[in-house]
């Protein structure tokens, strides 16, 4: 915990000190004669120049203002009115409202040699507007780029069953990776998801085998313990019977009473198998 805050203070003393010395830099003599002539010139001609001094930015915008080349202050300007001198300073607006993409399908070699395909959604926004501009080219095209590899490096370590089980795990691992790279571009990365994980139509079916037939060995199992069950119930029965010869009298009036609900065109005679044990007998 101790090792990460101090890596926080250092990438942010860092850029502070990025920022102050492009603010604090020297313009020369020449850039102050041409920011001193420019202020001339926007007050002599100023009901006309003010059209160019002042500049307005949405509440979601901030404007890093640059004074030939320079930046020219820590913070950025806005949201509101804000004045720049012409022909000497330009500004650049920065969007803050976050920013949602999606990752492109990668095709990933899992850790157990699986090959997949895997998208995703990556949510951004612009947490620092001047280290956005002064240190990165393009922060919203840099971060998509940095997001699908990332994305291929994590999913890397990983073998199937966690990347189908562990999906929330893998998307905060993403997260973390990615907030800690984009940090020296002023980029906070909110939110990573993992939308699908595509399989290869033969390990689909393997998987679906797989499945069937653990199903059917359950199945076959509970079946053997059904019967196992029923064997007993049989015989515990038959031990009743035994010891009460009107027990299995009754128990034919209870099989004539069954069948005669069923098919009511069929007589049965019970004949009591003491009868036939005799005849076997001569």
């Amino acid at each position: 915990m101790e090792h990460q805050m101090e890596s926080q203070r250092g990438k942010i003393a860092s850029k502070d000190n990025l920022i102050s010395e492009s603010r604090t830099g020297s313009l020369g003599c020449i850039g102050w004669f041409i920011v001193i002539f420019s202020g001339i010139f926007s007050f002599l001609l100023f009901p006309f120049t003010i059209w160019f001094c002042l500049k307005i930015v949405q509440e979601y915008e901030r404007a890093v203002i640059f004074r030939l080349g320079r930046i020219t202050d820590r913070k950025p300007k806005g949201p509101g009115i804000f004045f720049i001198l012409p022909c000497t300073d330009s500004f650049v607006k920065v969007d803050l409202r976050t920013v949602s993409f999606d990752i492109p399908p990668q095709e990933i070699l899992t850790k157990d040699s699986v090959t997949v395909c895997v998208d995703g959604v990556v949510y951004f926004r612009v947490n620092d507007p001047i280290a956005s501009v002064a240190n990165v080219t393009n922060a919203d095209f840099s971060t998509r780029l940095l997001a699908q590899t990332t994305l291929r490096n994590v999913l890397g370590t990983k073998n199937l069953a966690e990347l189908l089980s562990d999906r929330e795990g893998i998307a905060h691992s993403m997260q973390s990776n990615l907030d800690e790279a984009t940090d020296n571009w002023g980029i906070k990365v909110e939110r990573v998801e993992i939308k699908d994980v595509k399989l290869p139509v033969q390990l689909q079916r393997a998987m679906a085998a797989e499945a069937e037939a653990a199903r059917e060995a359950r199945a076959k199992v509970i079946a053997a313990e059904g019967e196992m069950n029923a064997s007993r119930a049989l015989k515990e029965a038959s031990l009743v019977i035994a010891e009460s010869p009107s027990a299995l009298q009754l128990r034919y009036l209870q099989t004539l009473n069954t069948i005669a609900a069923e098919k009511n065109s069929t007589i049965i005679f019970p004949l009591p198998i003491d009868i036939l044990s005799h005849f076997i007998r001569k």
